[in-house]
C-alpha cells in the first residue's frame, strides 16, 4: 500500500519544491503520463493497540539487513506491481544501494511460513519522524490478517524510536481498502496532492497487464 514516486527522495522531495497549485476545473494530463491523487496521513502518538488476528501465529517479520538489489527488487515487484510501484525499479543501482544500506532505513520481510508475502520499510532519515515508506502484501495474502499483523509491527517499531510523527501517503492507484485501513490504524489525513508520472507500462518497466484497474491509454489515442 502507499503510492510509489519516481522523484529522488520520495514525496518529501516533492513537498520541498512543489509545482504551482492546480487551478479549479479540469487539467489535461500529457500523453503517456498518469495522474493520481495522493492522500497524506499522519499520527503524533501511538494509537491504542488493536486485538491481534487469530491467524497472527502463522506470520513472522524478519529484519532484512543489506538485501541484494536483485532480491529486493523481486519482492518490491511482487508486492507492488498491481499498485503501480515503480520508483525502485527505475532507480539507479547506486541510488538504491545508498537507501538500502542506510542505517536510518529499516527493511522487513513478512513471511507466511517460508514464503515471503509482504514488504515493510520504515524511513527514519528525517530527524524526529518516521515515514511508512513501503507497506504491502502480495495479492493472495490480502484479507487474511497479514495486513493487521504487519501494521501492528510497523507502529510498534516506529514508536520505539524517539519520534514525534509517523506518516504515510497513499493514492487512488492503491487498493480501495488502503485509505480506510490506514485510518483505522490511527493515521489522520491532512493533505491532498496530485502527482504526474510516466506510465511505466508504456516503457516496459511494468508489463502492460499490470494494475488493470488503471486504464492504459496509448499516446496515439490523444
Amino acid at each position: 500500500m502507499g503510492i510509489d514516486t519516481t522523484a529522488p527522495g520520495g514525496l518529501k522531495s516533492i513537498m520541498k519544491k512543489e509545482n504551482p497549485i492546480l487551478p479549479d476545473g479540469y487539467s489535461s494530463v500529457p500523453p503517456g503520463k498518469l495522474a493520481t491523487v495522493v492522500t497524506c496521513l499522519q499520527m503524533f502518538a501511538p494509537p491504542k493497540p488493536r486485538p491481534s488476528p487469530e491467524t497472527e501465529s502463522r506470520f513472522a517479520l524478519d529484519h532484512w539487513a543489506s538485501p541484494s538489489l536483485e532480491a529486493y527488487r523481486a519482492i518490491f515487484r511482487a508486492v507492488g506491481e498491481n499498485w503501480m510501484w515503480v520508483s525502485r525499479l527505475v532507480m539507479s543501482d547506486e541510488a538504491l544501494n545508498a537507501i538500502l544500506r542506510n542505517p536510518a532505513v529499516e527493511i522487513y520481510v513478512l513471511r507466511d511460513g517460508d514464503r515471503p508475502i509482504g514488504l515493510l520499510e520504515l524511513d527514519f532519515r528525517q530527524e524526529g519522524e518516521c515515514e511508512l515508506g513501503y507497506f504491502g502484501l502480495v495479492k493472495d495474502a490480502i484479507g487474511k490478517g497479514a495486513g493487521r499483523f504487519l501494521m501492528s509491527n510497523a507502529i510498534a517499531k516506529a514508536w520505539s524510536k524517539p519520534i514525534t510523527r509517523f506518516w504515510v501517503h497513499t493514492c487512488h492507484f492503491d487498493s480501495p481498502a488502503a485509505l480506510p485501513f490506514y485510518q483505522r490504524s490511527g493515521f489522520t489525513p491532512y493533505r491532498f496532492m496530485v502527482e504526474i508520472i510516466d506510465d511505466p507500462r508504456l516503457g516496459g518497466v511494468l508489463p502492460r497487464t499490470a494494475s488493470p484497474h488503471i486504464p492504459l491509454i496509448e499516446p496515439s489515442a490523444f
